[in-house]
């Protein structure tokens, strides 16, 4: 059931503040201004992953095993290493002496650096070469290693990129549970632009953020800890230089993530709004060419896309100084390992493979370093969406239904009682206070009065689209909120003065009223509203095709169309809010007649301004200020000479006499 808008809502909304809301030319405000926490959105980010946690388990373990593997794979190079300058240095000796007997000459000569040399060479034998059986053996150990690695990597990103994709399912699932549980003050106060915006473009860019960087996190961490383990096990010495670059690349990380978050947060927000303005203009596009706003519009949509084109390239370009500075952070961490470690070879402490594998270790330390605060940007963007989809999921929610709801009965008498009911947008602004108001069923009651009185609040919580503050509201004696919503409004039949349509064909569009209805019932519901007689003059009928704005229909096609799923709905209670105010007089004439056959044994409510819609009602409700002023016949207001009275002299005697003489002419007829 859509919710009921009108000219009273915006006044009542006016009193309780402004709202920056659909409207063409209109601007959106974001939700996001409050600072960000960017620690406690990943952490509950994460948490989403708790549902996954038998896969992402496997995953872990899969990886670990994959890291370890490519871990060992440089210690095991450096042994061929070992052997190719053993074989190297052996060939250039003397034959026929030991490794011993050549270090113990050298040093009695005193040559001790030499000696120092080659007493760190394993594998030396005087005067042989390369041994390169034992290299090719080393070498497809290694590829060995690798190969079995990568095949465990693919399978921990696979089970890693099910598990996200699951997660995003649930996520955008959860957010459409959280609208339709939303009340709809939330819904006043969120532009539809900026709304949609986070239903759709921040979980996009969430999915995004943890595609791209959950796995290779997840390998970073791990990487991290194996190239320790194993640098401590190489050289303990050079292990402790490469770990002095890991406080250095925290503290970098640290002050430009800092920075760079806000603008993150402040693009995204930045886009909310600027797809409000597109949404609204191009909803509102005929009034904004209809009063000349074309230029105002154009310079707020330049504002905003400067707005986010400043942001974005702050936040991409800031973002961005991260991975040099890291670069240039391991790039001073390689230099002195390598002159420490070549110093170390030299005087025979190290050989020269460890010293070949230390330096692959050392690379592959700070390679997953940088490769974390390369994905910072990517992070950070993820987070201030989320962010802003949280703010979604967290907004408060309309009161839920009872737990033990109370019965109807199948089809109502449709006795409605408002029993000294008060109602307020905002604490501080009272609207409705102690209204009382009982309707028989099978009564039309109009309800009528200025702008801002009350009238559409009055149907309002008659559908709980919004809670009452005290008093109750009942329904042939049962009070609504021991109902379920979804039984309240199934007894409630709906035609608004803004014509909805959804993307479908003419027979869709009516079906919508009662799923499953025949054909039969379709096109009688079609005939009672008047529909069947422009339908056929359309290329496909019933089958033809419109959208949401109603395709090549008229203002008041729409609007019959709208009648006639009203119609096919058969409700027990009626709303008319300004049903007929787009049609043409004749064809109001004939909608009257159709709206008589429709309140027929129905309580009827009607909103309106125009007396054609309200003079046969059998009472009339008039109301300023939230209070009901008057009520009573149309005759017996007249007569009264009260507020209806400076109504019907304001607005409608002039227009009783044609409408006298058109029911005239249409009956000679």
């Amino acid at each position: 059931m859509s919710e009921v808008r009108s000219e009273e809502e915006k006044a009542a909304e006016a009193r309780r503040g402004p709202r920056r809301g659909p409207g063409p030319g209109g601007h959106a405000m974001g939700s996001g201004e409050k600072a960000s926490d960017f620690r406690g959105t990943i952490k509950r980010l994460v948490g989403l992953l708790r549902p996954e946690r038998a896969l992402v388990t496997i995953a872990i373990v899969l990886g670990t095993i994959s890291v370890v593997l490519g871990a060992v794979g440089p210690k095991v190079l450096g042994w061929a290493t070992d052997w190719i300058f053993a074989g190297i240095i052996g060939k250039q000796l003397p034959a026929g002496v030991s490794k011993d007997q050549l270090v113990a000459s050298l040093r009695a000569q005193g040559d001790n650096q030499k000696a120092d040399l080659l007493s760190g060479i394993g594998h030396l034998v005087p005067g042989q070469g390369i041994n390169f059986t034992e290299v090719g053996r080393i070498c497809l150990l290694v590829l060995a290693l690798y190969a079995v690695a990568s095949l465990l990597s693919w399978l921990m990103s696979y089970l890693l990129t099910g598990s996200i994709n699951r997660v995003i399912y649930g996520l955008r699932r959860d957010v459409e549970h959280k609208l339709g549980r939303l009340p709809l003050s939330y819904f006043d106060r969120q532009p539809r632009g900026e709304l949609l915006s986070r239903v759709t473009n921040d979980i996009d860019n969430v999915a995004q953020s943890l595609q791209q960087t959950l796995s290779q996190l997840l390998t970073a961490a791990l990487t991290v800890v194996a190239m320790l383990i194993m640098m401590v096990t190489v050289s303990p010495l050079l292990s402790l230089i490469a770990v002095l670059t890991i406080p250095v690349s925290i503290a970098i990380t640290a002050v430009i993530g800092k920075r760079s978050q806000a603008l993150f947060k402040e693009q995204w927000k930045s886009t909310g709004e600027l797809n409000a303005i597109v949404e609204e203009t191009f909803t509102g596009h005929e009034l904004v060419k209809v009063f000349g706003r074309r230029a105002e519009t154009e310079a707020e949509f330049a504002r905003k896309n400067d707005q986010l084109v400043e942001a974005g390239f702050g936040a991409q370009f800031i973002s961005g100084l991260i991975m040099p500075m890291m670069g240039l952070v391991g790039n001073l961490n390689y230099v002195l390992v390598c002159v420490v470690g070549g110093l170390r070879v030299t005087g025979g402490s190290m050989s020269l493979g460890d010293v070949q594998a230390f330096i692959q270790y050392s690379r592959q330390f700070t390679q997953p370093i940088s490769q974390v605060a390369s994905m910072a940007n990517l992070l950070q963007s993820g987070a201030a969406s989320a962010e802003r989809v949280f703010e979604v999921l967290d907004a408060g929610e309309q009161v839920p239904d009872p737990a033990t709801p109370g019965r109807l009965g199948g089809r109502t008498e449709g006795r409605v009682a408002f029993e000294d009911v008060s109602f307020s947008y905002s604490p501080d602004k009272p609207l409705i206070e102690g209204l009382d108001l009982v309707v028989e069923p099978g009564h039309t009651v109009a309800i009528v009065g200025p702008t801002g009185a009350g009238k559409t609040t009055l149907v309002n919580l008659l559908m709980r689209f919004y809670e009452i503050d005290a008093g109750r509201i009942t329904l042939d004696g049962v009070d609504i909120r021991d109902l379920t919503r979804h039984e309240l409004r199934d007894q409630v039949g709906m035609v608004l003065q803004d014509t909805w349509l959804f993307n479908g064909t003419i027979r869709d569009n009516i079906a919508y009223g009662r799923p499953g209805a025949s054909e039969e019932d379709i096109r009688q519901a079609a005939t009672s509203a008047y529909v069947d007689r422009f339908v056929h003059s359309l290329p496909d009928g019933y089958d033809t095709v419109v959208d949401g704005d109603g395709g090549s229909l008229s203002a008041g096609e729409k609007q019959l169309l709208t009648i006639a799923r009203a119609f096919l709905s058969e409700p027990s209670l009626l709303i008319l809010d300004e049903a007929t105010s787009s049609v043409d007089t004749r064809t109001e004439l004939l909608i009257q007649k159709a709206m008589t056959d429709l309140r027929t044994d129905r309580t009827s409510f009607v909103i309106a301004h125009r007396l054609s819609t309200i003079r046969d009602a059998d009472t009339i409700v008039v109301m300023e200020d939230g209070r009901i002023v008057e009520q009573g016949s149309h005759d017996q207001l007249v007569d009264a000479g009260g507020a209806y009275a400076r109504l019907y002299r304001a607005q409608f005697a002039g227009a009783a006499v044609d409408i006298e003489a058109q029911d005239g002419m249409a009956s000679v007829s």
